[in-house]
């Protein structure tokens, strides 16, 4: 599933190609995504983007006369291409601009979106509630600290609870606690604020680390050009249960926790 790296990575990736350019025209394949595709994106035809934003892992292109809200759902990727290229299969949705380009959202599982406000799309009701972005300065320290305090579950599930922070994703939340050296399966408000020191930094440099490394591909994610993410090759504990520590050779462990799995090393983990 794209994080807010891959997220990061296509925002940027489609920006040079859609800010300050008018939309000529949008071609729906298939309207039935994770929300049916309203008729008001056609509101889109005509107007110019005039920037392309990311809050947690939603994309926004706001034009002149509203917002439309994407989110890439499980498997889906917005690549930039020649609107005359022939459509594949799972090629759902085409917003033609007048150069000749056109933005195409690839989503073969048709667990994405795309959404279109007239209002703040900040105050949608998908973004309203959403916690702090993980690479802003609101983000720190004390703020982890504090939205910790009497909270039994684990760290790892606390800073995965997107009313907290947003966009710290399985591999992210794995790969950060390991830098920490915090394990995770120890309640987060048992936790120090100087531990919780180490975990802030580790998780802004993990998630810029991997942004400009292009993100993560395990299973469908490519960047805008079709181009896959290399922070794979570079990941210390997820996905590596069986496999020795970089750090110690001590054996990688596997967890389940929230139904999702956690890679840990039990001895520079603490």
């Amino acid at each position: 599933m794209p994080e807010l790296p891959e997220v990061e990575t296509t925002c940027r990736g489609i920006a040079p190609y859609v800010e300050g350019q008018q939309v000529n025209s949008i071609i729906i394949r298939q309207a039935q995504l994770r929300w049916p595709i309203p008729e008001s994106l056609q509101e889109l035809e005509g107007q110019k983007i005039l920037s392309v934003t990311r809050r947690a892992k939603y994309i926004l292109l706001q034009a002149t006369n509203g917002c439309s809200i994407l989110h890439l759902g499980m498997s889906g990727s917005l690549r930039i291409i020649d609107a005359s290229l022939t459509a594949q299969k799972h090629d759902h949705i085409d917003i033609i601009l007048k150069t000749g380009k056109a933005l195409r959202l690839h989503d073969p599982r048709r667990f994405g979106a795309v959404l279109w406000t007239r209002d703040d799309p900040l105050m949608h009701k998908l973004l309203s509630k959403l916690g702090s972005e993980p690479l802003s300065d609101a983000f720190n320290p004390k703020f982890l600290y504090k939205m910790s305090r009497k909270r039994s579950v684990s760290v790892k599930q606390f800073i995965m609870n997107a009313q907290v922070v947003v966009g710290i994703g399985n591999i992210y939340a794995s790969e950060s606690l390991f830098m920490a050296g915090i394990s995770p399966k120890i309640a987060a408000g048992k936790i120090s604020l100087l531990r919780y020191e180490k975990l802030v930094n580790a998780i802004k440099i993990v998630l810029a680390h991997a942004i400009e490394q292009g993100g993560t591909t395990l299973r469908d994610f490519v960047q805008a050009e079709g181009k896959p993410g290399y922070f794979q090759q570079q990941l210390n504990v997820y996905g590596r249960v069986g496999e020795q520590c970089n750090r110690c050779n001590a054996l990688i462990k596997k967890i389940t926790q929230g139904q999702r799995s956690s890679f840990y090393c039990s001895k520079c983990q603490k």
